[in-house]
């Protein structure tokens, strides 16, 4: 079985190519998503964040406060580095359970924002980098979270650039419009299920 990575920038369309490959047949495994539910289900995480960041880190039900806690790793980077190394190394535990269940597949994704940041892509046989023009990510993802302008450059800088992440991927699907992507998707995949 093949290990793909996808990554790309904040508003790059991960989702939605993630969705295609879905609709292929391929198992695809969301690290953040599984962060997520991490974040609001391993106690020792939460009392490890209750403990460097306090109870105001929560809403009254226990849950994280998502967006309490993205404002404060998206303005301080040791917070940053501290969230990612308490969740990450969890998440990379539940991923490598979930390979062995789907070891029969050709090949699986694992989808990661962070894919490169965390230096969890040097497991993975190849990576894909969604890439669209920051203009057109930025008007994404101020639409899609209701974002300000200045809270998504803030995300955007914590993250690799463009650039950072096309030089180190092996396959770059490019996401300006609809239309162009379901070719590139079936071509990858042929490739994927081809190398097997």
């Amino acid at each position: 079985m093949l290990k793909i990575g996808i990554t790309g920038g904040i508003g790059s369309g991960k989702s939605t190519i993630c969705n295609m490959f879905r609709n292929l047949g391929v198992p695809i495994f969301s690290s953040d998503e599984e962060g997520r539910k991490i974040l609001n289900e391993d106690e020792e995480v939460r009392a490890e964040i209750k403990k460097l960041y306090g109870q105001d880190m929560f809403h009254s039900n226990g849950e994280i406060d998502r967006p309490r806690l993205a404002s404060l790793v998206f303005s301080d980077p040791t917070a940053m580095e501290n969230v990612v190394n308490l969740v990450h190394p969890k998440v990379q535990a539940k991923y490598e359970k979930w390979c062995v269940k789907n070891e029969s597949s050709p090949y699986t994704l694992k989808e990661a924002a962070i894919l490169f940041e965390s230096g969890y892509y040097h497991d993975l046989d190849k990576i894909i980098n969604v890439f669209a023009p920051k203009e057109v990510r930025m008007e994404r993802v101020i639409k899609r979270d209701k974002s300000i302008k200045e809270e998504v450059m803030k995300r955007m800088r914590f993250q690799y650039t463009d650039e950072e992440r096309n030089k180190l991927a092996d396959f770059i699907l490019m996401n300006e419009d609809l239309d162009s992507l379901l070719p590139q998707v079936m071509e990858l995949h042929e490739i994927f299920v081809n190398e097997t």
